[in-house]
């Protein structure tokens, strides 16, 4: 049994999270753990054709984003990966910055000083120096930066297939098998 939390944060993008959760759902292997900023609650209503509700049945585990003290605050919480899909720049900063202000930056960090694998999808465009100085310091401290860039050889049709993609990715990086899109070399 694998454990992943799964957050989402307030930048455009909530599908990424949304279809990452309906993905590992599909999975009994997987459990999985959502935390959600309230933003990305908001950002689930106005970019998203699902509720809030809907999203948290996704999920194995919900934990609220201001309780710190929930399990996947803890080092002794075994989890085998996390990923922030959509990552705010507030967020990345907050985790840079070891900023434990809630929920999702510290279990953000948590997974910094137990080696564990963190997966930041960045939301923001364009991007600025500091954003991009918080980025690398989090990729030399080895935060896995996946930013949602959609790739082309599949001859995508529907925003369906761009999600299949860059998931599928996301979860390859979490060691975690899967085939929902065309990989490179395949059918060429």
């Amino acid at each position: 049994m694998k454990r992943i939390v799964i957050a989402m944060t307030g930048a455009s993008g909530s599908i990424y999270g949304i279809d990452l959760l309906k993905k590992l759902k599909t999975m009994p292997e997987i459990e999985t753990w959502l935390v959600m900023s309230d933003w990305a609650r908001k950002n689930i209503e106005i970019e998203t054709d699902y509720s809030v509700k809907q999203v948290e049945d996704l999920a194995g585990h919900v934990a609220d984003n201001g309780n710190l003290g929930a399990a996947i605050s803890s080092g002794s919480f075994q989890v085998n990966g996390m990923v922030v899909a959509p990552a705010s720049m507030k967020t990345v900063a907050g985790i840079a910055f070891g900023f434990d202000q809630d929920l999702i930056m510290r279990a953000s960090g948590v997974m910094i000083k137990e080696q564990r694998k963190l997966i930041l999808m960045p939301r923001e465009t364009p991007l600025s120096a500091i954003h991009l100085e918080n980025l690398l310091k989090l990729a030399r401290l080895g935060v896995q930066i996946m930013p949602p860039i959609p790739s082309f050889y599949g001859r995508p049709e529907t925003i369906q297939d761009l999600l299949d993609q860059t998931n599928m990715r996301v979860l390859d990086n979490l060691g975690i098998a899967s085939n929902f899109a065309k990989r490179w070399g395949e059918g060429q």
